[in-house]
């Protein structure tokens, strides 16, 4: 049974942090390390984790530099075949590690597999959406435009794709192997897959199964919103660096649909006049995501001016029923490809053992 490394990097995360290392160890797999990395929390996330005496937990610590630094420690910490990666707010249903194990060694040419996932609230409450996407196997393109991997806490990758895209970067006079570009601090993990992409012949290859849940913050204010947009441009100028013919192809329509999610973050939080001018924006950057998406572009226009001209009681009466709708579809399209797999499957055999 190979073995798993579950990299956690861990800050300012005492209210989840226990039920996300118990998902981990309640694995159906249990041949696996929880490799716990202290980014400097100002917390008592560790004294929590301490109480943990499974000896699979390992605590490692460093001075705070953020997700990618952490992620990059635990990586070369980790001695597993497989690296799984977990945030801390997160957690996993027992199978998960099972499945995504089963899916990589009966797939040769799968170097990374990930599943859907449930959104809640930060309460951890329910939100009856998914994040169920319609790509399968992942291609530069959709990266740039929708990053279909939601979160980190979705994949299982192999270890050897990782190595295959790491590089160096220097600190303090320090040159470490790095797997997540550390100038990076919200578009990190989408580089990170946009490089498996473009820099290896590994497939990046979706279970249509909800392995996880995603917990979904608060998301502030509009100066959050032009924080992600220029995390998103710094993305882009990193990857021109290598794959200068890819970005030229799918910058415009990956601006656009940028735009467009943050228009519906804008939406989240209540911003009208924000999302109404991102909405244009996208619209302005590549008109034609009308065409190639036009019920998702139609229900965003549609929720940003809402929020700006309608009521308060009647839009959040029409937003329940919105999504409701979308839960919906998001649960007929699951139970579709799960379907699709059942029924492309020899004898039914799903990624499990």
């Amino acid at each position: 049974m190979k073995k798993v490394s579950v990299v956690i990097p861990v800050y300012a995360v005492e209210k989840y942090i226990a039920d996300a290392v118990q998902s981990v160890l309640e694995q159906t797999h249990e041949n696996l390390e929880a490799i716990l990395v202290n980014d400097g929390t100002p917390d008592a996330s560790i004294e929590i984790c301490k109480q943990f005496t499974d000896p699979r937990v390992k605590i490692i610590h460093q001075t705070n530099r953020g997700a990618s630094a952490a992620r990059n420690n635990g990586i070369r910490h980790a001695q597993g075949d497989y690296i799984a990666f977990l945030d801390a707010d997160d957690i996993w249903v027992p199978e998960k590690l099972e499945k995504h194990i089963h899916h990589l060694e009966s797939s040769p040419n799968v170097g990374v597999s990930f599943s859907y996932c449930a959104f809640v609230d930060e309460f951890g409450t329910p939100l009856g959406l998914y994040n169920a996407t319609e790509y399968k196997v992942i291609t530069p393109g959709a990266i740039l435009c929708r990053n279909p991997i939601v979160s980190p806490s979705c994949l299982v990758t192999r270890r050897e794709v990782l190595e295959e895209v790491k590089f160096q970067q220097e600190l303090n006079g320090i040159i470490e192997d790095c797997y997540f570009d550390e100038d990076l601090r919200q578009s990190e993990d989408a580089e990170c897959w946009f490089r498996i992409c473009v820099k290896t012949n590994w497939q990046l290859e979706a279970i249509p199964e909800i392995l996880a849940t995603y917990r979904l913050h608060s998301v502030g204010n509009s100066a959050n919103l032009l924080k992600t947009l220029d995390s998103w441009d710094q993305f882009i100028e990193k990857a021109r660096v290598y794959a200068s013919e890819i970005v030229a192809e799918w910058e415009k329509p990956a601006m656009a649909y940028t735009l467009r999610y943050l228009a519906r973050k804008a939406v989240t939080m209540s911003d009208g006049s924000m999302a109404i001018n991102l909405s244009h924006k996208a619209l302005m950057t590549h008109w034609r995501i009308l065409l190639e998406e036009p019920r998702r572009t139609f229900v965003t226009l549609a929720a940003a001016y809402a929020l700006g001209f309608l009521p308060q009681l009647l839009y959040h009466q029409l937003q329940s029923i919105g999504l409701k709708v979308i839960g919906a579809s998001q649960r007929r399209r699951i139970l579709k490809d799960q379907s699709k797999l059942i029924s492309a499957t020899p004898n039914s055999e799903l990624y499990s053992s």
